[in-house]
């Protein structure tokens, strides 16, 4: 059974493992990269509808995981595969879930709970194929704890700082990364550009970060609400008052926004998934873009820069569906960011070049020098 805390219920069958969970209904809407979703440290205290019908069918692997385990608090699908088959298939989704302790449902109405999550938005769930009296499950759901003000940051990060080396072994850049969520796939990438990545725990200062001698420091995606980061809101600062090239994505991108004295909000259901339309303010170019938020920036969308204690801000990159702020671009010291996700892991590549401009960016504008990202004239057009 499961319950949302508006008191709707959905019957189905147990899926992965038997038992009981609760987190928040989110829906993303992804026809492929399942693994990923699942792995992914931004999904933590999430219960994910996947709105794709049938589930599973390329199974599962080793080298997709996103992180050392599968993240999400519970996982609803409407069909799941009866047969995996794929060249790099290892095990079964069912297996997966089940031995790694997450509970799941299948058999139900994917669509009606979708719609049903789009007009009332995301919100409270339970699963459980224990106690399926849909009055004791809602009181259960209701005494579970809500996204707005948690902060689960430091819950998914490294606990210990590791270097990720360059492919090829040459070192173009050494990049500091605040890990609060990271997906394997980013610093990956930015290592195939020759990038030495030095990954820190969520909760580590300006100093840490800048004790790796960096040429730039990336924020990293995460989970929770932004407005409870203040130990990272406090480290972007410093990092902005050295004037260190600065990029962030998805969490990252919320981190920039307070740091710069925009506020953050959570969104009715969020974005979720790899067919997200994003727009650039500076070229007009559109990209299908992967996300995973619930919170946006609160930033100016007329077009106009605004002022800050770092000088000018301009709103870059728009969502097209609903006008959210999807990237933001410091005009007067080294720093931007995105609300999306460009390691395209699960996803589209189209957003892949955000790291060689973080790469421009570190390579043109020095440390305590004013710098601006490509595309972008000193007036913000």
């Amino acid at each position: 059974m499961l319950v949302l805390e508006d008191g709707r219920a959905f019957a189905g069958e147990a899926f992965g493992a038997v038992g009981e969970t609760f987190g928040e209904a989110v829906f993303s809407t992804g026809m492929t990269g399942y693994q990923e979703t699942l792995t992914d440290p931004s999904y933590h205290r999430q219960v994910v509808v996947m709105t794709a019908p049938h589930v599973g069918n390329t199974g599962v692997n080793d080298r997709d995981y996103e992180s050392e385990r599968i993240q999400v608090a519970g996982y609803v699908v409407r069909e799941p595969s009866r047969i995996a088959s794929n060249w790099r298939s290892q095990r079964d989704l069912g297996g997966e879930l089940a031995a790694a302790g997450v509970v799941g449902i299948s058999g139900v109405d994917t669509r009606a709970l979708t719609r049903h999550l789009r007009e009332r938005g995301a919100m409270r769930c339970g699963i459980s194929s224990l106690d399926t009296d849909p009055a004791a499950l809602l009181a259960k759901v209701l005494a579970s704890p809500e996204m707005l003000g948690a902060d689960l940051a430091p819950a998914v990060s490294t606990r210990e700082p590791y270097v990720v080396t360059p492919a090829g072994g040459e070192r173009r850049f050494r990049v500091a990364a605040l890990d609060l969520g990271i997906k394997r796939n980013t610093p990956l990438s930015m290592a195939a550009r020759g990038c030495e990545v030095h990954v820190l725990p969520a909760t580590s200062s300006a100093e840490d970060l800048l004790a790796a001698r960096p040429d730039g420091v990336f924020f990293s995606n995460g989970p929770g609400d932004p407005a409870t980061a203040d130990y990272a809101v406090a480290a972007a600062t410093g990092v902005l008052r050295a004037g260190v090239p600065l990029f962030g994505i998805c969490f990252g991108n919320q981190v920039l926004g307070r740091a710069l004295g925009f506020g953050t909000y959570k969104l009715t259901y969020g974005h979720r998934g790899i067919n997200q339309p994003v727009k650039d303010l500076a070229t007009g170019q559109i990209a299908v873009t992967s996300h995973n938020h619930g919170f946006a920036v609160a930033a100016p969308v007329d077009g106009t820069a605004a002022d800050t204690p770092f000088g000018r801000v301009a709103v870059s990159h728009l969502a097209l569906n609903d006008n959210v702020v999807e990237g933001i671009a410091c005009l007067d010291v080294p720093a931007f960011s995105v609300q999306y996700h460009p390691e395209a892991a699960a996803g589209p590549h189209d957003a892949d070049s955000l790291f060689d401009r973080f790469c421009e960016l570190m390579a043109t504008g020095a440390p305590g020098s004013p710098a601006r990202p490509a595309g972008l004239r000193k007036d913000g057009a």
